[in-house]
């Protein structure tokens, strides 16, 4: 195996596919790259290289792959898709200002089978700044997914510690086995590998006595402003 090659082989092939299923092969090709930034799945950047030989640019897809071991391959590849609407948008419409979201974008995701909402779930808003999305029941982009799954495509590599960089509702959720098609013993421990050394945790959840919560670092004495209660701090997990 060839790690490099085999990583952005699989997302190569993912953007080719989606590309071909969903824009009509329209798509210019773009240059993919990982990097983990919490609790962002990906981004997308245009016109982030330039060719230092023929001074061409191409557009950047970043996806983060400390999610890979952590959500399913629907929703990586969820992410995908909603990565290249933007780059669709770059040079075929008229992108919101800075990173909004909007309509433009909206009616496009839906036309490729994905349901944009700010929550990830039924009945958010469809425009704004921060947004998620899910996938429409029975839509073009489940049905281009199955017909991707069917060739035995896969993500090989996985983040082997990617608590640091992965949201913590999420990390939560696949670790209690929450999340379809991903296996919670290989999160933290994948076949082959120790297991990461427990860290000591940076900071603890403190609760009162109206149900407000913050988070700061373990072993404090705090008071609310509100109630005048001390607040509780939750025992580590």
């Amino acid at each position: 195996m060839i790690p490099t090659k085999d990583a952005y082989d699989e997302l190569d092939r993912a953007y080719a596919h989606f590309n071909a299923e969903l824009f009509g092969g329209q798509l210019p090709t773009c240059l993919i790259t990982l990097q983990r930034e919490k609790k962002t799945y990906g981004y997308f950047s245009a016109s982030r290289f330039i060719n230092q030989v023929d001074k061409s640019f191409t557009d950047e897809i970043a996806l983060n792959p400390a999610y890979f071991g952590v959500v399913s391959l629907k929703e990586i590849m969820q992410t995908v898709v909603h990565e290249m609407v933007h780059l669709w948008q770059h040079h075929f419409g008229k992108p919101g200002r800075r990173r909004y979201h909007n309509r433009e974008w909206g009616e496009k995701m839906k036309a490729v089978g994905l349901m944009p909402s700010d929550t990830g779930k039924p009945g958010g808003k469809q425009t704004g700044e921060r947004m998620a999305d899910y996938a429409i029941e029975g839509g073009v982009f489940e049905q281009a997914l199955e017909k991707l799954v069917a060739t035995s495509y896969r993500i090989t590599w996985l983040d082997n510690n990617p608590g640091r960089h992965v949201d913590a509702a999420a990390l939560q959720a696949a670790l209690e086995g929450m999340v379809d098609g991903v296996d919670p013993a290989n999160i933290l421990a994948p076949a082959g590998t120790a297991a990461p050394v427990p860290t000591k945790p940076t900071r603890a959840k403190y609760t009162c006595a109206c149900e407000i919560n913050v988070w700061a670092k373990p072993g404090l004495n705090l008071i609310c402003g509100e109630c005048s209660q001390r607040f509780a701090e939750a025992d580590p997990a």
